[in-house]
């Protein structure tokens, strides 16, 4: 298929690697090779860089996490729980650090970005534990956080397991989150809308990819609950606000836009973008206008659901 991508995108798509999963350690090493080739963070005068290791469920267990804060943080900061992409089975906190930091310089937040356990090897529900588990470290108190600011912010894969975790917690009890981000997200693993039907031809991400990535991660999981995809939720309400961006020619688009279609039918505050003419992970093309438009907005996005929480006037 030809596809009218925008102008700055058009001359690189043709060249954005294939992020192909058939070899899950070759999709590992793919990732680790886009570190090494990624140009080192600007410096950031006033923002600490730290690992931490959460404390997780099952013996002697914990999850590696990077958080980025401001150095002269006071108690009652708000927080962003940061979940990377990846398939469910690639990818790391330190690949999306740019982000992580940007979250934390730009809105004055704690953001804990989330090394989660990876399928196959570890299938449904690893990795929504493991971030669950963060949830209950800050909502708990640590660095000293407003446990009523705390959202979750998640990009494709990342943003199922944020799309899940406010579920869990709507359900059982857990700590309230103050908004959700979902930026391309990997939400429903029946594969049956118009855009994952048609694209499998599209830079970064295919339907190929989309099936492997779910038969990954569910593994033996069956029937599918909400918690592993949740676009099988029958009912949405109560809910934390959200912001949903979706590209054009993705396949995981129509999944993205009917989730956010559901939350406002449930009463859900929510936002939808959809950014014409972009792919999958687009936003990692360096020096592209539309690039530089969704981060942009995905941060003024999460800001505004921090500020919401706080009462302050939007």
């Amino acid at each position: 298929m030809v596809y009218a991508f925008d102008p700055d995108l058009a001359p690189v798509a043709p060249l954005m690697p294939r992020f192909d999963i058939a070899d899950v350690p070759a999709a590992r090493e793919q990732t680790r090779e886009f570190e090494r080739q990624a140009p080192p963070l600007p410096d950031a005068p006033g923002l600490l860089d730290e690992e931490v290791h959460v404390p997780a469920t099952g013996p002697d267990r914990t999850v590696r996490c990077r958080v980025f804060r401001p150095a002269d943080d006071a108690p009652g900061a708000p927080a962003v729980i940061h979940l990377h992409g990846g398939a469910f089975v690639a990818g790391s906190v330190d690949l999306e650090a740019g982000d992580a930091r940007r979250f934390a310089a730009e809105l004055g937040a704690v953001v804990v970005s989330v090394d989660y356990r990876l399928a196959p090897d570890h299938p449904y529900p690893a990795a929504l534990d493991d971030v669950h588990a963060v949830l209950e470290f800050l909502a708990g108190g640590a660095y000293g956080v407003d446990a009523d600011r705390i959202a979750v912010a998640g990009q494709s894969a990342g943003g199922g397991l944020a799309a899940a975790l406010t579920l869990r917690v709507r359900d059982h009890g857990g700590p309230t989150l103050a908004g959700l981000c979902l930026s391309i997200p990997e939400l429903d693993h029946r594969l049956d809308t118009p855009s994952m039907t048609a694209y499998d031809d599209t830079p970064i991400w295919t339907r190929t990819d989309a099936h492997r990535s779910w038969a990954y991660y569910l593994g033996d999981t069956d029937p599918v609950p909400a918690y592993a995809s949740p676009a099988v939720a029958e009912d949405l309400t109560g809910l934390p606000p959200a912001y949903v961006s979706v590209c054009e020619f993705d396949p995981l688009r129509d999944e993205g836009m009917a989730y956010a279609s559901r939350l406002v039918q449930a009463g859900v505050p929510t936002e939808l973008h959809l950014f014409p003419g972009t792919f999958h992970g687009a936003e990692m093309v360096a020096g592209a206008a539309v690039a530089e438009r969704m981060v942009a907005e995905k941060t003024a996005a999460l800001g505004r659901l921090l500020r919401a929480r706080a009462g302050v006037t939007l």
